[in-house]
């Protein structure tokens, strides 16, 4: 029931993973049953034996809720219900488009962190010259100290290595220069931990490296991290804006767009929020990947797949041991 377009958006994207996928997983669609059974309906999508069931949640956190005083007075809504049927055993990921510090906030109370983990963080993807580029955190916590950034890096590595295939991940800290005597005093400290760590830490990286794919982990303080990331989705937006405007300016350059269309959507695929679909949130004993609250039937979709990824390779399990090694 979460998002900008819900329900509608969210059933189109879950039974298209569905369809896609030829049934490989099931899916529990949690909300309020009646109007899940019309957007099933009016879909066209919710037939051929699909496998999914429906888990009644009449109760909704708006995007305006405060987080912990929501999930206080709505335990019946459909992110407190979910998160909890993956607490009980009978789910084992879930996804959602919805209040992001709601979603955090029941992700960590009710699943609990991993061992070891003193703050769990959120991962936002950017592409890069040398393949996806983790930047974390991303706007879990604003106010982070070394330590916790240290199990950011380590965090990272772990999801770089096991869900991009990442040999030894690189792993860079944000910062205003590459010199190790730049930043603050937290910075500082920060870089001293990762040096020791046994991580592949590479030293301070700036904002231009991280498109440059000098590391494939960035870590950062939430607060920076979510000004950095929401500075990128802007990007696309601000592109395909100026390429209409271009369009618009006489019938030459109209065909010109049209004959470079394709390209142009080839090279933009990747700066795309849809084809990552949502963020992970990393250090809690469970899968919950977060949705941009506009998200399309494509980024749902890809959320859904992502999640069945992330459970069926037990990130948080590789999560408990690389922290006990470090």
């Amino acid at each position: 029931m979460g998002g900008d377009f819900a329900p509608q958006n969210v059933i189109v994207g879950a039974l298209d993973a569905l369809h896609e996928t030829g049934n490989r997983f099931e899916l529990i669609l949690v909300g309020n049953e009646d109007r899940i059974r019309q957007e099933v309906a009016r879909s066209g999508r919710g037939l051929n034996n699909l496998a999914y069931s429906i888990v009644d949640a009449p109760e909704t956190i708006a995007m305006a809720d405060t987080p912990t005083a929501a999930l206080r007075a709505k335990r019946n809504s459909s992110i407190a219900v979910g998160i909890q049927l993956q607490k009980e055993g009978k789910a084992d990921a879930f996804v959602s488009a919805g209040n992001t510090g709601a979603v955090l906030s029941a992700s960590t109370l009710i699943l609990r962190r991993v061992p070891g983990v003193a703050r769990p963080t959120i991962g936002a993807f950017f592409p890069s010259d040398r393949g996806p580029c983790l930047l974390l955190d991303a706007g879990a916590n604003v106010d982070s100290r070394p330590r916790h950034m240290l199990e950011f890096a380590v965090m990272g590595t772990v999801y770089a290595q096991c869900m991009f295939q990442y040999e030894n991940p690189k792993v860079g800290l944000l910062n205003i220069g590459e010199e190790n005597t730049k930043g603050d005093e937290r910075t500082l400290a920060v870089f001293k931990l990762l040096a020791n760590s046994k991580l592949n830490f590479i030293g301070n990286v700036e904002g231009r490296d991280i498109l440059k794919g000098k590391a494939q982990v960035v870590v950062c303080d939430g607060f920076v991290g979510n000004i950095v990331l929401k500075f990128g989705e802007s990007l696309l937006t601000m592109l395909k804006t100026r390429f209409r405007e271009y369009a618009s300016k006489g019938v030459v350059k109209k065909v010109w767009m049209g004959l470079l269309s394709k390209t142009i959507k080839n090279i933009l695929w990747d700066f795309d929020y849809q084809t990552f679909g949502g963020v992970p949130i990393l250090g809690i004993n469970g899968v919950s990947i977060i949705g941009h609250g506009g998200s399309t039937p494509r980024a749902i979709k890809n959320m859904i797949l992502r999640a069945e990824e992330m459970a069926a390779k037990n990130i948080q399990g590789e999560i408990e041991k690389s922290l006990r090694s470090v």
